[in-house]
């Protein structure tokens, strides 16, 4: 299944993740592709949201590589994968935060090693200063 939104504001953004957290079970990964500035960190403030976590909480882990959100319907493992060449990736055990019983958002998901399996894609794009292009696929095969 795909679809596509335009959004223009962080807040409608936010909206759209909201929306598709409430589809989301323990084990889910969302992939978040998109040019810096897209909106992929307010995509997961949505995700938040949907889920019962405060999404003020939730801040870009380009730094600290790795971020978890508790509290909600069920946990947020939140990795930012911008800063590490693919070898670096298998070092953080992505696999098993997936398996751990939460959600899984990765963003620059390019960096994997090797595609993921059963995932939701989620890819931002400009589409104007504070217009986004938002097409998700799940391939949850639900």
């Amino acid at each position: 299944m795909s679809a596509e939104r335009i959004t223009r504001s962080a807040e409608q953004t936010s909206a759209v993740a909201c929306d598709l957290a409430r589809s989301l079970v323990a084990g889910d990964v969302v992939l978040l592709s998109g040019d810096l500035g897209a909106g992929k960190t307010a995509f997961v403030k949505g995700l938040a949201l949907g889920l019962g976590v405060a999404p003020e909480d939730v801040s870009s882990p380009t730094f600290a590589l790795l971020h978890e959100y508790t509290g909600g319907r069920l946990t947020i493992h939140h990795a930012d994968l911008y800063r590490l060449a693919p070898e670096e990736v298998d070092d953080l055990g992505l696999d098993e935060l997936a398996e751990s019983g939460g959600v899984l958002a990765i963003e620059w998901p390019d960096r994997l090693t090797r595609p993921w399996e059963r995932a939701v894609d989620v890819t931002l794009t400009h589409a104007g200063e504070t217009t986004r292009r938002i097409r998700i696929t799940d391939g949850r095969n639900r």
